[in-house]
């Protein structure tokens, strides 16, 4: 008896708990269906830039399924694979073939290397019996996927933690009364979201500093561009990740509410990181991934730990995640409105 009236009352609590119900019974078949579209998409053909290259040569690429863009004028190689977005540029001149790899992402790389080697044995032109001087604009040829992987992590660890700490400490405040306690003062509410911002901000700054450093220096992750350049990228993702956690929290009852959003809001962003090249993605799933904040501080840390890119590469980057602050900071300020109008 007495154990069925306990389940009596865990089923009645599950029950009046909508919240619960639709984490239990939604949040996995919105995660399954967008695992579903993200992993049977059709792959990108790559595209490779040639020059010198025979018209036989041309279609046996073609026919291995490479998407070939052929240049006649002698170019500089590098501006062209980054200007015209190319995954490699193919040259052959004065019987020596040279191939450039743009390499951001080294298994597309190395699939790319295979076909043209493919295509090459096929061919029965003088191209066929030569080899291949390769070279690379980003990383080498000992670089791993995780080399590319490892600045996206950095990001994703950052946002993640930051925001789960922020939201579970504003949380608090509220169950223990205290923020009850500032609204009855003449304290205005912007200053209130302020001061939680920069309280928790500086906890931020500290954790981005140290996940930082000792990523780069005791695990060894590779960083071409500057170390100044990477916490300024992290401090931007924690103030988003700060505000989005407290503006959160405020429809949040419990701890327990707080860990719910975890699935519906952080989960999904991991897709997006650049994990899965988002070119590859159905449209409607690029188009989302634009409202993701962690995809813009991920592309602007994998430009500057392994391209080496400046912070002016990655203005436009930086300005949006910004403005994700701007808004979220924007909208908790009117979120205390429910709890104390002025």
């Amino acid at each position: 008896m007495r154990i069925t009236a306990l389940v009596k009352r865990i089923v009645l609590q599950l029950v009046r708990d909508k919240r619960t119900l639709a984490l239990l019974f939604v949040a996995p078949l919105l995660i399954l269906t967008l695992m579903h579209f993200l992993f049977t998409n059709n792959e990108v053909p790559s595209v490779l830039g040639v020059e010198g290259v025979s018209d036989e040569m041309v279609g046996q690429l073609e026919q291995v399924g490479i998407d070939v863009v052929s240049f006649k004028v002698k170019n500089v190689v590098e501006n062209v694979i980054i200007e015209d977005e190319l995954d490699g540029y193919l040259l052959f001149d004065a019987g020596k073939a040279t191939l450039t790899l743009e390499n951001t992402d080294p298994s597309r790389s190395k699939m790319l290397q295979t076909k043209i080697q493919q295509a090459m044995g096929s061919a029965s032109s003088e191209m066929a019996a030569t080899g291949i001087d390769t070279s690379y604009i980003y990383g080498s040829d000992d670089t791993t996927f995780f080399d590319v992987l490892s600045p996206i992590l950095v990001g994703f660890f950052v946002f993640f933690f930051v925001f789960l700490i922020s939201g579970i400490g504003l949380l608090r405040e509220r169950m223990t009364g205290t923020l009850e306690r500032l609204l009855s003062t003449p304290i205005k509410r912007w200053e209130i979201v302020f001061g939680y911002l920069i309280g928790y901000g500086l906890s931020a700054i500290i954790q981005t500093i140290i996940v930082v450093v000792y990523a780069v220096n005791v695990l060894d992750m590779v960083l071409v561009g500057s170390i100044w350049h990477v916490l300024v990228v992290n401090g931007l993702i924690a103030l988003v990740a700060l505000s989005l956690g407290i503006l959160l929290s405020s429809f949040a009852a419990s701890e327990f509410q707080m860990i719910q959003f975890i699935p519906l809001v952080i989960v999904p962003q991991v897709f997006f990181t650049g994990i899965i090249p988002i070119a590859g993605m159905p449209e409607i799933l690029q188009g989302l991934s634009k409202v993701m904040p962690i995809s813009y501080g991920a592309n602007a840390l994998k430009s500057i730990m392994y391209k080496g890119t400046g912070l002016s590469e990655i203005l436009s980057d930086l300005l949006i995640l910004l403005g994700f602050a701007i808004v979220f900071i924007v909208l908790n300020i009117f979120v205390l409105k429910k709890h104390r109008k002025e």
